[in-house]
């Protein structure tokens, strides 16, 4: 269930339909305030917004590969990196004695911008999941031209499309046409 974020925010940007939801300033604040990743009265700055789309397409990189595509280019992981280094964290006790890590509240210390900040949580999913082995089940589409990310349910963790209706009838019929050419 928490990959959903995760999964959310690599698909704010739809291949098929060119659209990315993380361009105008208005539209990418409505919907990062909805993930609960802005809390700012004002809109993300472009420089933001700029990152945020890196941060995306390294995490999107990461998926290809769950999805058995070639692994990330160090270039493509470079924005997490940044990310990691400039986001500050915090640790807290919970009164049942679990320890959890997040992001400091605003207004504390900021290296990162303020988006970077609340990004750190996507970050944090991520290392969350690939400890308890649900992050492998999260992959990018293994059409070239759609890279939807989405959860594979399969019991053997082959599920290669986003939607074998779609993508994965594209790309058979596509191999096809080549075959006979």
């Amino acid at each position: 269930m928490p990959l959903l974020l995760v999964q959310a925010f690599v698909n704010t940007w739809d291949g098929d339909l060119r659209i990315d939801a993380l361009i105008e300033p208005g539209q990418a604040r409505a919907w990062l305030a909805a993930a609960g990743l802005w809390n700012e009265p004002d809109s993300p700055e472009p420089g933001e917004l700029h990152d945020a789309r890196k941060v995306r397409e390294g995490i999107r990189a990461m998926l290809v590969a769950n999805g058995g595509g070639p692994a990330p280019a160090p270039g493509e992981l470079q924005p997490l990196q940044a990310l990691m280094q400039t986001a500050p964290l915090r640790m807290e006790l919970q009164p049942d004695g679990q320890i959890s890590l997040g992001p400091k509240p605003t207004g504390l210390s900021e290296p990162g911008g303020r988006l970077a900040t609340q990004m750190t949580s996507l970050l944090l999913l991520i290392r969350d999941a690939q400890q308890e082995g649900t992050w492998a089940r999260l992959k990018a589409c293994g059409n070239p031209d759609c890279r939807w990310a989405f959860y594979d349910r399969s019991h053997s963790l082959r599920g290669t499309w986003c939607e074998m209706a779609v993508c994965g009838n594209r790309i058979k019929n596509r191999r096809l046409r080549q075959r006979h050419a």
